[in-house]
């Protein structure tokens, strides 16, 4: 029987230079579905990342199960294909004159420089993906031209040149004005027919589309809710969730929230 989850994870705790940064974590992803993870700045998102990227470990225990795509130890090299992680310290590795091609390019050796000698290959595989994200009007753009929200979806190309089975997003619209906000949210959106498997992390209300099947809401280091949208987004939840004291609403496929 094939299994049904990615990630596996019961009674994990890990530390941090002497800091419990992951607390009695019970956790199984699907595949088969899109999970939104949402906590306020400092609830232990960050730190789930680094479990499932493996730079961080568990403290381990007889009771402690932690695997990864069904397997209790895996290649580094293995879980750097099968998942790829987008986050906003990686605009500062892209050289400013490189182009957004050139760019999607590198991903497939790991890089982020211009690669000399591309093959035939590279250049279909490429041209195909920039088909498919409708990325075209961007491609020979120099990626310091790009708007914020512009940059942040050519990363996410380069990620998905690979063709990953997850594709980790950590908090894709923080710092982004209202406009590259709703570009880069409506560009994830699209994400959906590449057969990619999201698992986006972020603080922020609005980045919970359709698109995602499951919400996680993590507060101190701990799961506090998780299910469907319906279940789970709703005032007494974010209330709880931020320390807050609002009225969450959604419309037209959209949340918001007023005081």
């Amino acid at each position: 029987m094939v299994n049904e989850f990615w990630f596996e994870a019961e009674n994990i705790n890990c530390y941090k230079n002497g800091y419990k940064v992951v607390k009695d974590l019970n956790l199984k992803l699907k595949y088969s579905e899109n999970v939104i993870l949402m906590g306020p700045n400092g609830s232990g998102k960050s730190s789930l990342i680094d479990l499932i990227n493996r730079n961080i470990y568990p403290v381990l225990g007889n009771d402690v199960i932690l695997k990864l795509f069904s397997k209790d130890l895996i290649n580094l090299w293995e879980l750097r294909k099968r998942i790829s992680t987008v986050n906003s310290e990686i605009k500062n590795r892209v050289h400013p004159y490189l182009k957004v091609f050139d760019l999607i390019v590198s991903g497939l050796y790991g890089k982020y420089c211009h690669i000399p000698k591309i093959t035939e290959r590279d250049i279909s595989v490429a041209e195909d993906l920039i088909s498919k994200m409708n990325l075209a009007n961007l491609s020979q753009k120099y990626f310091s031209y790009l708007s914020d929200g512009e940059k942040q979806i050519a990363l996410i190309a380069r990620a998905l040149i690979n063709n990953p089975e997850i594709l980790i997003l950590d908090e894709p619209i923080a710092n982004l004005d209202y406009k590259s906000k709703f570009y880069v949210i409506d560009k994830i959106n699209e994400l959906s027919n590449l057969n990619t498997n999201i698992l986006c992390i972020t603080h922020d209300i609005t980045m919970i589309t359709k698109i995602y099947d499951r919400v996680i809401l993590l507060k101190n280091r701990k799961i506090i809710a998780d299910g469907c949208q319906e279940e789970i987004l709703n005032s007494k939840n974010i209330n709880d969730l931020f320390n807050i004291n609002i009225e969450l609403i959604e419309y037209k496929g959209k949340w918001n929230i007023y005081q």
